[in-house]
């Protein structure tokens, strides 16, 4: 649209879960709801209209392999923007993207600085790989670094144990995220399986990242602290072939892997009824294509998350929880428009009929 320009949307306006209205006007980027008086140049759009939608667990400027260039980390949140994910919580990243914040036809991201990993306890080329004792310095370093989260990796497999085991001492890792905390900052790990589950938590961490290995035991202190988790079940689908590919030389982590897939959706479930918050998130960048987020959403309602909250997991309450506008009066315009009712069908999510970011169409 030129500049100026008006955008008018028109049809079923999902301000929230039962906040529906007719229409909204896009003026000079934001979203209003009164007609801009002696408007002329005006565009309109129609359809469901949603927020626009979060990946709260993505990888911009990262591959299998580690650090990309700026044209692929672009491909990347080109594609994420045509699938209507238009807020990214970048959960670890050895990329400098800040570049991508200048760009308005691109999504905004929330950073978590780079992983932080245990030495030789997680994937190459990806992480700060550091000892016990150098933890507090380093979340401090990415606190600083961020957008408001750090990304430690809880756990990953021990070669000598043959299995996923715990990466960081509960001591270290109360003073880590005490520290981030003290900076302002949130913190969130990677972790699949059990062991490393109590001493996070009870350490004042904020969010899980992929939780395949939360119990019946655990739950309750999970809710109890208000710990979050992105299950990221469109990666949780890839554990068969993990194990596939491990078994010769982790027989123990490829059956582990194959347990924490089989019980996934329960998992997910149990938490979901138990009244931990769950969001979002693919684990795209890595070995994951983006735009992936669709699939996520439909993966929880598969998991049995009634409809109306899978999407607020990706529209209204992720955007709440990462403290970010939706829909309201003067808000950033970005917004995805739908064929259909996403909450009468999530499936919906995956055809978006237009995007709009920072109120501009995207063609």
């Amino acid at each position: 649209m030129s500049d100026g320009a008006v955008l008018h949307v028109k049809g079923r306006v999902l301000v929230g879960p039962e906040d529906v209205r007719d229409e909204l006007w896009v003026v000079g980027g934001r979203v209003s709801y009164d007609r801009p008086a002696a408007a002329r140049d005006i565009r309109t759009v129609e359809g469901w209209v949603l927020p626009g939608l979060v990946d709260a667990h993505c990888h911009v400027g990262l591959d299998a392999h580690g650090p990309v260039d700026a044209d692929t980390a672009e491909k990347q949140a080109l594609t994420d923007r045509e699938a209507g994910a238009l807020l990214l919580r970048d959960a670890g990243s050895p990329s400098d993207t800040r570049w991508i914040d200048d760009r308005t036809d691109l999504p905004k991201i929330i950073r978590a600085g780079r992983h932080i990993a245990r030495t030789r306890r997680y994937i190459r080329n990806y992480a700060w790989e550091i000892e016990p004792e150098d933890l507090v310095a380093y979340v401090a370093q990415e606190a600083r670094r961020g957008d408001g989260w750090v990304k430690l990796v809880g756990d990953w497999i021990d070669r000598d144990l043959g299995d996923l085991s715990a990466c960081w001492p509960r001591e270290a890792a109360r003073a880590a995220i005490a520290e981030a905390h003290r900076l302002g900052a949130r913190v969130t790990a990677h972790c699949f399986a059990t062991d490393s589950l109590r001493d996070l938590v009870e350490a004042g961490i904020d969010c899980i990242e992929h939780a395949t290995g939360l119990t019946d035991e655990l739950i309750p202190l999970f809710a109890e602290r208000g710990v979050a988790i992105v299950p990221t079940l469109v990666n949780i689908a890839t554990f068969p072939q993990l194990a596939a590919g491990g078994e010769s030389k982790f027989p123990r982590w490829s059956a582990h892997m194959r347990r924490l897939h089989e019980r996934r959706y329960d998992t997910v479930r149990a938490a979901y009824d138990a009244g931990i918050p769950v969001y979002v998130g693919t684990d795209a960048g890595g070995s994951l294509a983006h735009g992936l987020v669709a699939g996520e959403v439909a993966e929880l309602v598969t998991a049995g998350i009634p409809p109306v909250a899978a999407l607020s997991a990706t529209a209204w309450g992720a955007r709440a929880w990462l403290g970010r506008p939706g829909l309201e009066e003067g808000a950033p315009a970005d917004l995805v428009v739908y064929e259909g009712d996403p909450r009468a069908d999530v499936r919906v999510l995956a055809a978006p009929r237009r995007v709009v970011l920072d109120g501009q169409v995207v063609e």
